[in-house]
């Protein structure tokens, strides 16, 4: 196999010029590479993906044992990002962060798991079977916001559970708030425990002076980013990194071979390869609009009833009403009826997301939108509610700052359980997952004491507008325990 330069997207390529052999496919999938006849001229628009929507052949490499132009592609992506292996993902992040904890982790193995990470890793851990030690977050000064464990927390559970297999972090976090993550990896590697992070909104870190570094800069030994979050690939497609010796490659191979599908999406592994080029081709560049918006919009935001947190991440924008009148929730909502949709709202923030593709003219949408809400807003005369007390966003409410959990097991399923009002909730273990999506982070798993700042948070979310996954009752009027006989 030959080195690709970095001008080059060898897997894209190659299924380009397969498309142009005129090749008659008897293999898999059904549009035999052929636009869709149905009668409905929209349909043709799929034919430019069709045409590389291929399965592994003799000349397509094999996503599981690549060896030709998937091999290649992987190959510039580590060179890119300064990983010494990386692995294209089909499944977003969520089979990476699967991937890299059930390569690592044996049933009964410790882990030490910063409390407030993605629903993703949560659920790795009850597939694995491993014992969980939570570390507390701490919180964002301006918001309130969960970030991540301190040094010293971390420093105290690595004391405590030195037999600890992995440190498992996630940062940013969805508003763009980073954790330092250097000192963090440091406390772990004094006693060689591998640190995986979950980097799914920072695949652009450290590609551009503006940017945070990026975990792997920090040191991390494994490192899972969502490319089509922040870059420019395709919804559903994520990179795995790995670096350095203290993580077992071939059982986190093994584990990806299990979690991703046996039938890859060609497509999304191409536009994995479009992107990596971009960056490789533009540099930094490639980020100047974007950054130039953001400017643009938090110097506007000092002439409106309107601020934006301050966050590490330039690229994220978490808008609040200055004076309470609106919750995220509902500013959310007023800028959709203005053409301008958000990425996630909680009770303060409505939270935006640039990247590349962001244009000038969006800055100038968005502006000219909340403007216009601000007229709305003061026309009608709406009193302020910034007196109220805002819940604590993302983070499990009952924990103290700087607390270790004791070790937990995640359950997979309960056995049992049954339905009692939210009010009444408090004392009780919980029988279902509580995850508020976005951002899905789990206020709740099952097998978890429900306390009273819980419940009240809970209904306060409710209260709010937020939605819940896992939640038998949408409502969140009612939620379900375990019974006295699966409480164990």
């Amino acid at each position: 196999m030959q080195p690709a330069k970095g001008d080059q997207a060898p897997l894209f390529d190659m299924l380009v010029d397969r498309a142009q052999k005129g090749l008659i496919p008897f293999h898999v999938p059904g549009h035999k590479q052929r636009a869709i006849k149905d009668g409905y001229e929209a349909a043709a628009d799929f034919g430019i993906w069709m045409n590389i929507d291929v399965t592994e052949l003799s000349d397509t490499d094999d996503l599981h044992d690549p060896s030709g132009a998937i091999a290649q592609a992987q190959h510039l992506a580590a060179a890119c990002f300064g990983a010494n292996e990386t692995h294209f993902l089909v499944g977003g992040s969520t089979a990476g962060n699967l991937a890299m904890i059930l390569g690592l982790c044996d049933p009964g193995d410790f882990v030490l798991v910063q409390r407030n990470v993605h629903k993703s890793i949560i659920h790795g851990l009850a597939l694995a079977g491993v014992r969980c030690v939570f570390l507390t977050p701490v919180l964002d000064g301006e918001s309130g916001i969960a970030i991540a464990p301190s040094v010293e927390t971390v420093m105290r559970a690595v004391e405590t559970y030195g037999e600890a297999k992995a440190l498992i972090l996630c940062s940013p976090n969805y508003y763009g708030i980073t954790a330092d993550l250097a000192p963090l990896v440091e406390a772990a590697h004094a006693t060689r425990m591998p640190v995986l992070v979950d980097e799914a909104h920072g695949a652009h870190f450290g590609l551009h002076p503006a940017f945070p570094r990026s975990a792997l800069q920090a040191g991390a030994d494994v490192v899972v980013q969502s490319t089509h979050k922040m870059l420019s690939s395709l919804t559903m497609s994520a990179m795995l990194h790995i670096q350095g010796e203290l993580v077992p490659r071939p059982a986190i191979r093994q584990a990806l071979g299990m979690v991703q599908s046996s039938s890859p999406s060609y497509p999304l592994m191409a536009s994995l390869d479009l992107a990596r080029r971009e960056i490789q081709v533009q540099g930094p560049d490639l980020f100047e609009m974007a950054l130039a918006v953001s400017s643009t919009v938090r110097e506007a935001l000092a002439e409106l009833p309107f601020e934006a947190l301050n966050a590490d991440d330039p690229l994220k924008l978490s808008i609040k009403d200055k004076w309470g009148r609106l919750s995220g929730f509902e500013l959310l909502s007023e800028l959709e009826k203005r053409g301008c949709v958000a990425e996630m709202a909680d009770a303060s923030y409505a939270v935006l997301a640039l990247g590349p593709g962001t244009r000038k003219e969006d800055g100038e949408i968005l502006l000219h939108a909340l403007s216009n809400i601000a007229g709305e807003l003061d026309a009608q005369g709406q009193k302020s509610s910034s007196n109220q007390e805002v819940p604590t966003n993302n983070l499990s409410p009952e924990a103290a700052y700087g607390q270790i959990s004791e070790p937990v097991t995640i359950r997979r399923r309960t056995a049992s359980a049954s339905s009692v009002a939210l009010e009444a909730a408090a004392g009780h273990i919980c029988g279902e997952w509580i995850i508020p999506y976005p951002p899905g982070i789990p206020l709740l798993y099952p097998g978890e004491p429900i306390s009273e700042v819980t419940v009240l948070e809970l209904k306060r979310l409710a209260a709010a507008g937020a939605r819940f996954q896992g939640a038998a009752d949408e409502t969140l009027a009612s939620i379900r325990v375990l019974t006295e006989g699966d409480n164990v």
